[in-house]
């Protein structure tokens, strides 16, 4: 099921597709993990990672992101206030604990974490670490999905540069990403708070996911679909006129959506009550 419902809804993510499936399955048939599965989506808004990691809560849980198995947590909304750093490690690490007592696979989903608090990051260290227990309670069977803009300008470069060489987006593969993801961020870690914490330093994410910038072909995919699942035949017209209003990089190619698809439902709205 996840595997089809990423075919079918996500477009111009074939690392994605892969890493994604690949790394949710063995994890999920693996009997004996000796940690819980971390995976850390990054991209520029707009490309896909709040939509793959519903997709992943839908295949797992029968009510999907309304499972109350899965929480999710905004940096900027959930921990807005530098100086109550220790109040929130506090309340997370109670959360965190308490919802994998319950449910040891749950499902945790944290949002912004190039915003997050480095302190608050490494307050979740203990739970993604090799440890048989925790005070008592095993953390191997959850879940730990990261999402993050960090990178997004480096993942842009790689595909850029495959575009200008003439070389098709699907020839990228993930070792192109992670060697230019490793240079331009890794080793600048004053530049991230996500990537100054001991996650990184201690090799607690199983996988780093890039998401490339969709082109004008992809958001007319977002637009096709978003049509149909309203219940309206698609007008080519319509669909047309959408994916040219919206904006797109580098100001001379003009190749890739600078929002993705993340405007597409606000501008079906306008053509359709």
């Amino acid at each position: 099921a996840l595997q089809q419902d990423l075919d079918k809804k996500l477009f111009g993510q074939h690392l994605v597709n892969k890493v994604v499936v690949k790394a949710v399955k063995g994890f999920l048939n693996n009997t004996s993990s000796k940690k819980p599965l971390a995976l850390s989506l990054h991209g520029w808004t707009g490309t896909g990672k709040n939509f793959v990691s519903k997709i992943v809560a839908e295949s797992i849980y029968k009510r999907g992101l309304q499972s109350k198995y899965v929480h999710q947590f905004v940096a900027t909304l959930h921990f807005p206030h530098a100086h109550s750093i220790n109040l929130y490690k506090d309340q997370l690490q109670s959360w965190i604990r308490g919802n994998v007592s319950i449910c040891p696979r749950s499902l945790f989903i944290f949002d912004e974490m190039d915003k997050m608090h480095a302190g608050l990051i490494d307050s979740i260290k203990p739970f993604l670490d090799y440890y048989e227990l925790l005070d008592g309670v095993s953390y191997r069977q959850a879940i730990f999905i990261f999402l993050s803009n960090a990178g997004a300008e480096k993942i842009t470069e790689v595909a850029l540069d495959f575009w200008r060489n003439g070389r098709a987006r699907e020839d990228i593969q993930l070792t192109d990403m992670q060697n230019a993801l490793s240079v331009s961020v890794f080793n600048n870690k004053n530049k991230n708070l996500f990537f100054s914490s001991t996650l990184i330093d201690r090799n607690l994410i199983d996988y780093f996911v890039p998401f490339l910038p969709l082109e004008y072909k992809h958001v007319k995919m977002c637009v096709r679909v978003e049509i149909e699942s309203r219940g309206y035949a698609v007008d080519e017209d319509i669909l047309t006129r959408i994916a040219d209003e919206m904006t797109y990089f580098p100001r001379e190619e003009r190749i890739y959506s600078d929002k993705g698809c993340k405007t597409v439902d606000a501008k079906l709205n306008y053509y359709y009550d």
